[in-house]
C-alpha cells in the first residue's frame, strides 16, 4: 500500500505548499498539492469553481481529489484548507504522518492580505478567517500528529520544525 510520507494540513495562507515543496526536497520524494490538482483537472481556478458551481461542488472535487492523493502519493502532500471538514477525509488521515501548519490571524494578514481572491474571505475577511479558524482548529488539532506554529518564522525554519517534530532525516 502506498501512503504520503507527510500530509499537510493548516488554513489558506500558512504556507503548506511552500513548506511542501522544501520538505519534500529534504527528503528527495516528491511533492502533490491537492488544490494543484482540482485547478489541472478543471481547468479553472478553485475562486471560479466556488463562484459558478459553489462550495458544496467544490467540497466534493476536494474530496475526490484528496482519496486519489492518499491512494497514490507516496511523498509530501498538501491539502487545501477546507479538505479537513469532511470527516471520510479526516478518517483516511487517521493513520498517516499529518502535521498542521498553525497561525494566527495577523500572521493571516501579512501572509495574504485577507484578500477577495480568497472566496470564503471576500467579505470582511479578518472576521471570516477567525470564524473559520474557531470553526476548523479543533479538526486540524485532532486530525494532527504534530502542530508546528508558523507565526514569525521562515518556510525553512517552519520544514526544518516539521521534520525534528517528526524526527525525520533529510534524503
Amino acid at each position: 500500500m502506498t501512503a504520503p510520507q507527510i500530509v499537510l494540513v493548516g488554513p489558506m495562507g500558512v504556507g503548506k505548499t511552500t513548506v511542501g515543496e522544501l520538505l519534500a526536497e529534504r527528503l528527495g520524494t516528491g511533492f502533490r498539492d491537492t488544490d494543484a490538482d482540482i485547478v489541472a483537472a478543471q481547468g479553472r481556478s478553485i475562486a471560479d469553481i466556488f463562484i459558478e458551481e459553489g462550495e458544496p461542488h467544490f467540497r466534493e472535487l476536494e474530496r475526490q481529489a484528496v482519496r486519489a492523493a492518499v491512494a497514490e502519493h507516496t511523498g509530501v502532500l498538501a491539502l487545501g484548507g477546507g479538505a479537513i471538514l469532511d470527516e471520510g477525509t479526516r478518517a483516511l488521515l487517521a493513520d498517516h504522518a499529518v502535521v498542521y501548519l498553525s497561525m494566527d490571524v495577523e500572521e493571516a494578514v501579512k501572509r495574504t492580505g485577507l484578500n477577495a481572491a480568497r472566496p470564503l474571505l471576500a467579505v470582511n475577511p479578518r472576521r471570516q478567517w477567525r470564524e473559520l479558524m474557531e470553526a476548523r482548529r479543533h479538526l486540524y488539532t485532532d486530525a494532527a500528529r504534530v502542530v508546528v506554529a508558523t507565526d514569525g518564522r521562515t518556510p525553512e525554519e517552519v520544514t526544518q520544525a516539521v521534520l525534528d517534530a517528526l524526527e525525520l532525516k533529510e534524503a
